[in-house]
């Protein structure tokens, strides 16, 4: 497949940091709307490499509760779009940036920054609908052509350098440079068709999820006005999502086509917010007299939300008895919260009661069967007590989309290594490092799993195999420095 031109394209049309002002070029239309210039398969393993490579370059954030929160919302997205069998990949950037993008592969990002500039659930909503129609509409694809070949590996490692160039410009710049030497010619544009088209497709995902059409251009608005405080430092959506007046007007005269409702936000979108803003805080200190602030400020529910900020901040500082007492009666006011209660198990945990956290953890378990942040905190908590065949066991019941996640092999590798089983604990350590981007430490551990005793036939030729895969990316990646 010949992928240079195709990440050429990506460089462009993903909400990439560079600064090359796209609005002057032009593309004539080539059009991909069967797919036929790149295969199902080939887009999958280039978002995948894509991903990892991304890794090695940003901050992903890797909290179980977040991740499934802005996955959810993406599900639930993606579910009513043109494509809703389409293999969707949504994740948080812990980045104060105000961004978003939409990868190879229906990878999409959204960066902290954006999430907590929101003020409903609705408009981050609307920012991940626009993304998931750059997808559906396949505009990531339709100025593909000819061009000599560039390595997958080389392909993901460069999209995803350019991709983060506002944290490093050099490395963006050279990236770019290095892939463009030796292609051919052709010209981009992505601009306001696709913008357009993104919004009025988007739009549509957004109705037909039961979130508010209306939130689209409101955001729109908010980010323009907020603009003109950053001087040249333009948020990096408004560099590759150009809001003009005109532009607010059309998605709010489509947004009035739809009946007025009330949209209320879910209590999983104010909880997701306060933590995000514990997780990504540079001051722990200024975030605790920001929750303290709001801590006697509006309804019941928001000030439990500004409870839970503080708990979780003590926790963060280690101030352990301050966040046991908040979290507490939290768990007694809303007892149906899952947030609190791992919250709580947590707290215990961290206080060196590793038992009493089992506990919590397994009646949580029991409550909340189905929630996947329960079930990986459990399975930690049985690797504290001493439990890895059951923690294995668990692992292996797990839904397959989270066995390709990293924390899954994270912790299969724990339970191994517990059970004494030295050589399976490095073969997973591998797959753990591999999928965080890591390479070369993927290749140390299959190295120290092949010098482990007694290895049968079939757990050698894996490792062989794993070997000279990782291998053989690693000198690809080595090309492109």
């Amino acid at each position: 497949m010949n992928l240079k031109s195709l990440l050429l394209l990506l460089t462009f049309v993903t909400s990439s940091a560079h600064s090359i002002e796209i609005e002057n070029i032009s593309l004539p239309d080539m059009g991909d709307s069967s797919g036929s210039l790149i295969s199902p398969r080939q887009e999958q393993a280039l978002g995948a490499a894509f991903f990892r490579n991304l890794h090695t370059r940003a901050s992903i954030n890797q909290d179980i509760e977040i991740q499934q929160y802005i996955q959810n919302i993406g599900f639930q997205l993606a579910s009513h779009s043109d494509t809703p069998g389409y293999p969707f990949h949504f994740f948080v950037v812990n980045d104060s940036v105000i961004n978003a993008f939409a990868g190879p592969g229906g990878y999409i990002g959204i960066n902290s920054g954006l999430i907590l500039l929101t003020e409903s659930e609705s408009e981050l909503a609307s920012v991940m609908a626009h993304e998931i129609a750059h997808v559906t509409q396949r505009h990531l694809y339709r100025a593909f052509e000819a061009a000599s070949k560039l390595s997958l590996p080389m392909a993901a490692a460069t999209l995803a350098a350019i991709l983060v160039g506002t944290q490093s410009p050099a490395m963006g710049q050279a990236a770019i440079m290095a892939v463009q030497a030796g292609a051919t010619q052709f010209q981009i544009n992505f601009t306001r068709d696709n913008e357009k088209e993104a919004d009025r497709v988007g739009m549509k995902i957004l109705a037909q999820a039961d979130y508010n059409p209306r939130s689209m251009p409101v955001f729109f608005e908010s980010l323009q006005h907020s603009s003109r405080f950053y001087g040249q430092n333009i948020p990096e959506f408004l560099r590759t999502h150009p809001v003009s007046a005109s532009r607010i007007a059309d998605t709010r005269g489509r947004a009035e086509r739809y009946p007025y409702k009330q949209y209320p936000d879910s209590k999983e979108y104010a909880l997701s917010k306060a933590k995000l803003r514990v997780l990504t805080s540079q001051n722990l200190e200024t975030t605790l007299h920001y929750f303290s602030s709001h801590s006697n400020i509006g309804t019941d529910w928001q000030k439990a939300v500004a409870a839970y900020g503080m708990g979780l901040t003590y926790l963060a500082t280690q101030q352990f008895e301050q966040a046991q007492t908040l979290l507490s009666r939290l768990v007694k006011q809303y007892p149906n919260q899952p947030q609190f209660i791992l919250a709580v198990a947590r707290t215990e945990s961290e206080m060196g009661k590793n038992q009493k956290a089992y506990q919590l953890y397994r009646k949580a378990i029991q409550k909340f069967p189905d929630n996947t942040a329960i079930k990986l905190a459990y399975i930690k908590s049985l690797l504290k007590t001493n439990r890895p065949k059951q923690a294995r066991r668990v692992l292996e019941n797990l839904a397959e989309p989270l066995k390709n996640q990293a924390v899954y092999y994270e912790l299969l590798a724990q339970s191994y290594a517990d059970s004494g089983l030295e050589a399976e604990s490095h073969r997973f350590l591998a797959e753990y490092y591999y999928s965080l981007g890591n390479t070369h430490q993927a290749i140390l551990q299959i190295k120290l799993a092949q010098q482990s005793k007694n290895l049968n036939f079939y757990l050698k030729a894996i490792l062989d195999e794993r070997l000279n895969h990782f291998r053989q990316e690693q000198q690809q990646r080595k090309q492109l420095l």
